[in-house]
Formats: structure tokens, sequence, C-alpha cells
């Protein structure tokens, strides 16, 4: 016999606004592990959720100026200490001929920095997650707002949590099933 786990529940809303006042009040009522899906950016939606700012920008700061030092040095070694060419007369160290190459490779490695950390902080890519086996889920991309509330979360209890979620006005709920992760029961 094979028996799947409760991965949580999923509430339906809507409109943003809707979502908005569902997650304050799930937040304010102390569930933490509180998440949202809308097919379009919601402002405040990250505050409500209490998310912490996003490391990107310094991540890719660091990139662009490990590129920028980086291509200077290069060009620095290999003018001056490796290959020294005079060329009409100019010195060896000719700093204004090496900002097009030292520019070029802090954007583009800034550019692939960026890319990299935001894949791996946004743990991509992720081929399955539970959240997918819910039909109502479809429409997450078109005219729908959700809020999951994970079954790893103090508060949650199945019954409480759904008379919780359906009392914010969600037009409908939802168990999730975690289908990913299959416990065999040995007979």
């Amino acid at each position: 016999m094979i028996a799947t786990r409760t991965w949580g529940l999923l509430a339906e809303f809507g409109s943003p606004e809707a979502l908005l006042e569902a997650i304050r009040r799930a937040r304010g009522d102390g569930y933490v592990r509180v998440n949202a899906y809308t097919p379009f950016p919601v402002d405040g939606l990250s505050e409500a959720l209490g998310r912490r700012p996003t490391r990107l920008p310094f991540l890719v700061l660091a990139g662009g100026l490990l590129g920028g030092i980086g291509g200077y040095l290069m060009q620095y070694y290999s003018a001056v200490w490796d290959y020294p060419i005079n060329v009409g007369g100019r010195p060896l160290h000719s700093w204004p001929s090496f900002i097009p190459i030292t520019f070029e490779l802090t954007v583009l490695l800034s550019a692939l920095t960026g890319l990299v950390a935001m894949v791996i902080l946004n743990r991509l890519p992720q081929p399955y997650h539970p959240l997918f086996n819910a039909e109502v889920f479809k429409r997450a991309t078109s005219d729908r707002f959700f809020m999951a509330i994970g079954a790893e979360d103090e508060r949650f209890h199945a019954e409480s949590t759904r008379a919780f979620m359906e009392s914010l006005g969600a037009l409908s709920v939802t168990e999730i099933f975690d289908e990913s992760v299959r416990i065999g029961v040995s007979t």
C-alpha cells in the first residue's frame, strides 16, 4: 500500500486585493509558511509575506566589479609584463585603451552573475511541485490569485486551517498532496 502526505492547503481568490488581505490576516494569525501565486506582480505582496530584500543586487555588483578588475588586470599584464610592445611611442600602461574591454567585461560578468544567481536563488529549474497536481492551480497564470499554507507550519492543522482559509473569503480551498514523496507501507 502506498500513502501520500499532505503538502498543505491552497486557497483561491478572485482579486489581488482579496489575496493581500488574506495574507495579512494569515500572517497576523501566526502562520509563517505562507506563499502566494499570482498571474502578474502585485504591489505590497512581498511585504505582506514578510520577505526580506534579495541579495541579487549585491551579487550583480560583485560580478561586475570582478569583471571590470579582472578585465583591466588582464590587459595590464599582457601589455606591460608578458608582451610589451611600443606602439606609436605610447607608454606600455596606456589606460585609456583599456577602457572598452574593461567596460564590456564588467557588463558581461554582471549580467552572467545576475542570471546564474537568479536561477540558483529561485531554485530553478523546478520540474515538479506538488501544486502542479491541483486542477484549480492552472488558472494561476491567467486570472486567479492563490495563497498556500504549507503543512510544515507549526499552526497547520488540516481542519482548522481549512476553516480559517474559508473565513478569509476564498473562492475554493484545495488540499494538496505531495506525491513525490511516497511512503511505502509493507504488509
